[in-house]
């Protein structure tokens, strides 16, 4: 692709399932900006704090850029040729289920669709799953055993037409915050709206809310079954809809009304008044949705969670109709088309099943395949413990990196390293997986991809590209159809682009689809590439014998035979019933919640684990970015105070948390906003970015015996305070080639990165501070030792130039990392200023902004206070003084929480 005028390019975001518009503007010289769609209907031009700084992800640095075999470069046809080669040679000697994909929400809906129809069609196993089952497995088990399928039914209009919106499991304000901005929203202008939360944190959600239950781990069944036990003695219950389109409710009412009022507080962990007035809210409140995530879905009990939610929805006819439902929100930006393709391993595409033989042979028709798998595959945990035993014995891990992020990741990393072949398509030439591949293939990235996505409202999107791919860099569905070819499936893998496959998709969703199946878009079956150039975002169904969901009015919508319209009674499933079931409808599913107490004398405390508002996932991506390594820069453990002061632990000290299956070293930060009891611990931090953070290590392979997902928020733990002798932070020009530390975390900085560092031992203090600079580098060292106290500091110049600062301290090091990474940046021919750098603290007419707050606008809390003692007393007035909180508004409960802070310091 050549870049030689100015453009603008719609796309969509690879972050959240949110599935946020993105315009991504290409200068005459190659310079990218973003900014929010406006016509977007998921989003209406608001992005995040990690959409608003996509342009700052897409650089080289770092990247895979040509096929590699054992660390050698080689090229495409050979790589290729040894992945086809062995592949086929493993199956012919050990069997079709000897081989496995591993793949990805992150991977676009048609290359998803090739390498499930490869392995499940063609390879003939379902050995095939994703890493979507650690995040929406028991959401897909749950749809499907109360409706017959996997069918979200609202959409995103009805949280802001809901009276009540009930969020479960969810800090939407930080992993969603574009649906969190859409709720503040309505509820501003509809200030009757009520909002409650159940998370055991009182995360910055709860900035809205009007109730928050801080519910022991894994109590929701209890606290479901409760109110449905509840709505039946209440007679809040729907008996027209419950017998008009719904079967089991008498059972699972009587199973609900076991356990008494008592009984529910007793395993939520909520007072019995608290439990009293979010159950007569419910009953009264016709219009509630009830938004659910990861805090569901990732426990051994997810499915039936799932199910206690939806229980209460049939019950009371709040499904299918405007602010009224329950609503699953995925946390990846095609959770949901992999879902559609059917990239699990117990699932057909196009919602088929793969229990079912008739589907089984409608696939099977539709591709020309020789033979479509007969039972469901291996789901994660049990595909990983198939290669650490020696089932599976070739590998394929796509867009994702299991290393850090399966459940037991130590074993997994031990299985994958002793496989006998494991081929990875990635982005990056170094992550904690690629590093164990046999193969290592380029795939191409955001901005350089082409094809499409699904949202959590079953909204189907186009992500374009507007990059040229870099070096050899390839389409995840090339690769995938290339090595096809080569294992002898020419003509079904002749894909010549993005849009035949998209084509090839929709036809099968509609093939000898009468209705009896929700996933239909049979209406772009017949897309040829220039209208699936300009595919406007719709949602579905689609079929072909109905009008297709074109946004009206949406830019680029294609004319002829696709019509525009939007009818808002068709993007709703089930108001009216017509579930997919035989009988057509819906069926209560009987549930007893089952304790689900992990912690013992040795391991008393409830881990849990999820994500922080600024980074995704590894952070591949948003390790890039400067600005989003600003507001959280390292891995840390959120500690109740009174956890704290029992284990002797204080504000920032170093902690080890240990389960059986290991440890970790973290920063405390103990915060009255966790549960008693628990500590939470986010899942970003990999050894590319810290010494010992790995926290899904520590994570028992525990999973959801129906759905497979793993329990990722309920890990029995230990807490301990580490005896640090020494701690340290540096400001580096560039990164260390190695970092001699117990504890360490590096983060981007602007001109180069910060270091965290702890210590158990002393060091030889000028050489290790000479090994962070580059002991060869020329330059200027200045130092400052106070040996009694413990305290060293060292200050490396190139001319005018900060190339390394170190400081270390016997306690947290006091100085203020937003002034000491803004040096690298600044011009130090004064020796004074100089030295105020081997001080530690700003000089002269310097500005410390604190710690960050706003990533967006780079604003820092001692500004946010500075502002408040001026008079701006309100988050509004802080938005129009430093623009804080005016973007994406990830930060607004941090910027209310010092305004608070602010005015309790002035009335003491």
């Amino acid at each position: 692709m050549k870049i030689d005028e100015a453009r603008e390019v719609r796309t969509t975001c690879p972050y959240c399932g949110v599935g946020c518009g993105v315009l991504a503007k290409v200068a005459a010289n190659g310079e990218v900006t973003v900014r929010g769609d406006p016509d977007h209907p998921a989003n209406f031009g608001r992005l995040c704090s990690k959409g608003s700084a996509l342009a700052e992800t897409i650089d080289l640095d770092g990247r895979l850029l040509y096929p590699e075999i054992h660390g050698r470069r080689t090229d495409w046809d050979e790589a290729l040729d040894l992945v086809a080669s062995t592949f086929t040679r493993t199956i012919a000697e050990h069997g079709r289920d000897s081989v496995a994909f591993y793949v990805s929400g992150q991977l676009l809906t048609e290359d998803y669709y090739v390498a499930n129809k490869l392995m499940k069609g063609f390879i003939g196993s379902a050995n095939i799953d994703t890493n979507s089952r650690l995040c929406m497995a028991s959401s897909v088990a749950g749809h499907r055993r109360a409706f017959g399928s996997d069918t979200v039914p609202g959409s995103y209009e009805d949280l802001e037409l809901a009276d009540l919106i009930v969020l479960v499991g969810s800090n939407l304000a930080w992993c969603h915050p574009v649906l969190y901005q859409r709720i503040a929203a309505a509820r501003e202008k509809r200030p009757d709206m009520k909002v409650v939360l159940v998370d055991p944190r009182r995360t910055m959600t709860a900035d809205i809310a009007d109730m928050h239950l801080a519910i022991a781990a894994d109590g929701d069944v209890a606290l479901f079954t409760g109110l449905l036990a509840y709505l039946g003695q209440h007679n809040a219950l729907d008996r027209t809809y419950i017998t008009a389109h719904t079967t089991g409710f008498g059972q699972a009412l009587f199973a609900a009304s076991a356990l008494d009022l008592a009984g529910v507080a007793a395993a939520t962990g909520l007072g019995e008044d608290e439990l009293v007035r979010f159950y007569s809210l419910f009953a009264a409140t016709a219009n509630t949705v009830t938004v659910y995530s990861q805090g569901v879905n990732q426990s051994s009990s997810g499915t039936d969670k799932v199910n206690a939610i939806i229980n209460c929805h049939l019950a009371t006819g709040r499904i299918g109709k405007p602010g009224a439902g329950p609503f699953s929100v995925t946390g990846q930006p095609n959770a949901m088309g992999g879902r559609e393709v059917g990239g699990l391993a117990n699932m057909l595409a196009a919602h088929m099943e793969i229990e079912n033989p008739e589907h089984r042979d409608r696939v099977q028709r539709f591709w020309s395949a020789p033979a479509v798998a007969e039972k469901p595959g291996l789901k994660a945990v049990e595909m990983f413990q198939a290669v650490a035993d020696g089932r599976i014995k070739a590998l394929w891990i796509m867009a994702t990196n299991p290393v850090d992020s399966m459940p037991d990741a130590d074993a997994v990393e031990a299985a994958i390293k002793a496989c006998p072949f494991v081929v990875v398509s990635d982005v990056l030439a170094k992550t904690d997986t690629v590093r164990h591949a046999h193969v290592r293939l380029p795939a191409a990235a955001w901005g350089e991809k082409d094809g499409s996505v699904t949202n959590s409202e079953r909204r189907i999107s186009r992500q374009r590209a507007f990059l040229a791919t870099p070096g050899e860099a390839r389409a995840d569905w090339w690769i995938v159809a290339e090595v096809a070819k080569r294992m002898g499936f020419d003509e079904a893998f002749s894909h010549p682009s993005p849009a035949d496959i998209f084509a090839e998709h929709a036809a099968l969703s509609a093939f000898e689809n009468d209705g009896a199946r929700d996933f239909d878009i049979g209406a772009y079956a017949g897309v040829d590439a220039e209208t699936y150039e300009e595919l406007a975002p719709f949602q579905w169904p689609a079929p072909s014998q109905g009008t297709p969901l074109w946004p009206a009015g949406q830019a680029g919508r294609p004319e002829g035979g696709v019509q525009a319209g939007h009818s808002s009674a068709s993007t709703r499933f089930f108001a009216n019933g017509n579930f997919y079931t035989p009988d057509g409808k819906a069926r209560f599913i009987p549930i007893r919640p089952v304790p689900q107490t992990r912690t013992n004398e040795k391991f008393p405390r409830v881990l849990n684990t999820g994500r922080v508002r600024d980074h995704w996932h590894t952070m591949t991506r948003t390790g890039k970015s400067q600005r989003l390594s600003q507001h959280l820069a390292e891995p840390f453990a959120e500690i109740h105070p009174a956890d704290a002061q029992h284990f002797g632990i204080g504000d920032a000290d170093i902690v080890r948390v240990s389960t059986e299956h290991g440890e970790v070293l973290l920063r405390a930060l103990v915060t009255a906003r966790q549960r008693p009891g628990s500590v939470f611990v986010p899942m970003h931090w990999t050894d590319q970015f810290s010494a010992r953070a790995r926290v899904d290590a520590l994570v028992a392979p525990i999973t959801d015996p129906i759905s497979g997902q793993p329990a990722s928020k309920n890990v029995a733990a230990r807490v301990e305070r580490f005896a640090a002798v020494a701690f340290g932070f540096a400001v580096l020009a560039e990164r260390p080639a190695s970092i001699d530390a117990d504890y360490w975390s590096l983060a981007r900085c602007a001109a180069g990165w910060r270091l965290e560092i702890a210590l158990e031992a002393d060091r030889d203090w000028p050489g290790f501070a000479a090994s962070l600079f580059g002991a060869d580098a020329p330059g200027e060292t200045l130092a400052y030792h106070d040996v009694a106290g413990g305290h060293y500091r060292f200050a490396r110049f190139a001319g005018s130039r900060l190339t390394g600062a170190l400081y270390l301290a016997p306690r947290p090091v006091a100085v203020s990392r937003g002034w000491a990474v803004e040096q690298l940046s600044a011009d130090h021919a004064d020796r004074r200023g100089r030295l105020a750098i081997v001080a530690g603290r700003p000089g002269g007419n310097s500005v410390d902004r604190g710690a960050i707050v706003c990533s967006c606008f780079g604003v820092g809390a001692n500004q946010i206070a500075e502002a408040v003692r001026g008079g701006c007393v309100s988050v509004e007035a802080i938005g129009a003084s430093l623009h804080a909180g005016i973007n994406c508004g990830s930060c607004r409960a941090e910027i209310r929480t010092i305004i608070e802070a602010r005015r309790l310091h002035a009335a003491e």
